[in-house]
């Protein structure tokens, strides 16, 4: 809660960004405030950094003050996870909705395709191999206004959660998934339930 994020400043949600390890540097991309490449662990880039996303802020919301380490991934569970996502179950929601919906909405960090729609439900509790990876499903991602932002604009234009919520009574999208068997995961690998 103490952090700037997209699910109360949606304008947030239209950063794209890269990561250069070899310089430490990170370059961030938003339609309305340009492009910014600079080092998160030097002091005196932070000011430039703070200039360029306080915009981006509702006037209302507490302002960006500085940069924190985390120490750990960023995710919104508990634990440390990673989001697998149906790329069927969006298709669904997409055709309920009225309106294609960007991959990118949802900040999956792995998308599935050859499943049925909302298939994934069944997956609690059980494990998927990817490449040479092997992850366990933890539970479903309740999910927050942050999805009803579109990413190229950030500006909010769909209503994801009354659609989850009138069509199959739940508001979420999506399962949390921890790593059991570490390995390399590629576009296009074929996946498999355990």
């Amino acid at each position: 809660m103490n952090f700037a994020r997209g699910a109360k400043a949606y304008a947030l949600n239209a950063i794209d960004s890269d990561l250069d390890e070899a310089t430490a540097t990170v370059t961030l991309r938003h339609p309305d405030r340009g492009t910014i490449t600079f080092r998160p662990d030097d002091t005196a880039d932070l000011p430039r950094f703070l200039d360029w996303v306080r915009p981006l802020n509702p006037e209302n919301r507490a302002q960006p003050t500085r940069i924190v380490t985390a120490g750990r991934g960023m995710t919104d569970s508990d634990f440390p996870s990673i989001s697998i996502l149906n790329l069927a179950s969006l298709a669904d929601l997409s055709t309920r909705i009225g309106q294609g919906l960007s991959i990118h909405r949802w900040r999956g960090n792995l998308w599935l395709d050859g499943a049925p729609a909302w298939a994934e439900w069944d997956w609690v509790g059980r494990d998927i191999r990817i490449g040479t990876a092997i992850l366990h499903v933890q539970e479903r991602i309740t999910r927050c206004m942050a999805t009803t932002v579109e990413p190229a604009t950030g500006h909010s234009d769909a209503d994801t959660l009354g659609a989850l919520e009138r069509n199959y009574g739940h508001q979420d999208f999506g399962l949390y998934a921890t790593v059991l068997q570490p390995g390399t995961i590629a576009t296009g690998d074929e996946w498999t339930l355990a």
